[in-house]
């Protein structure tokens, strides 16, 4: 599992084993259920358990502005924050040279399709701060130019962050980003 270590996953494992019964049967019943109804959104690409999500589904959800991600665990963070109240659209990734990922690999056609198609008036590119997360973004923007009002997320320092245990590149980017008072 992604972020779990050998040692912390034969620790996961062995606790899951003394408590089968409490956990381990229960858990099993869960991950079944999820194996047979979890999929992925035909429109936007999050995972529910209907062929079109919640977020696709709301009326709630502002028309027009749509904020593309790399992946659903980028979307649920947006989600956490509460702010965004538009609709979304994950990629699946990002593109790498390296790893043979093109724009047919991703949902970057689908994405074209949506803008058009929904009259997308706002693209937010929320890409990781990576050198493929802004290849990506830089790709995408060259396909949109003309079609939506395309903007990114800001970057630089974190709320709570301290100077001295940031990187080089997040404090020029904070800097060249800079407001005023």
């Amino acid at each position: 599992m992604p972020g779990l270590g050998p040692r912390s996953a034969r620790r996961a494992v062995l606790h899951l084993i003394r408590k089968r019964a409490l956990l381990l049967i229960p858990l099993a019943d869960v991950m079944q259920t999820v194996a047979e109804t979890a999929r992925e959104c035909l429109n936007c690409g999050n995972v529910g358990t209907t062929d079109i999500c919640d977020i696709c589904e709301s009326e709630k959800r502002a028309i027009g502005v749509l904020c593309v991600v790399e992946d659903v665990a980028d979307l649920w963070a947006m989600e956490r924050s509460g702010v965004f109240k538009g609709r979304y659209h994950v990629l699946g990734g990002t593109l790498s040279a390296l790893d043979a990922v093109g724009p047919e690999e991703l949902r970057i056609p689908r994405l074209i399709d949506r803008v058009e198609s929904e009259n997308i008036t706002e693209v937010i590119l929320a890409l990781n701060a990576t050198v493929d997360g802004q290849t990506t973004a830089h790709y995408i923007a060259d396909l949109l130019e003309g079609r939506a009002q395309l903007t990114t997320l800001a970057q630089g320092v974190p709320i709570g962050g301290e100077l001295d245990y940031l990187d080089d590149g997040t404090i020029i980017a904070a800097l060249n980003a800079r407001k005023e008072l």
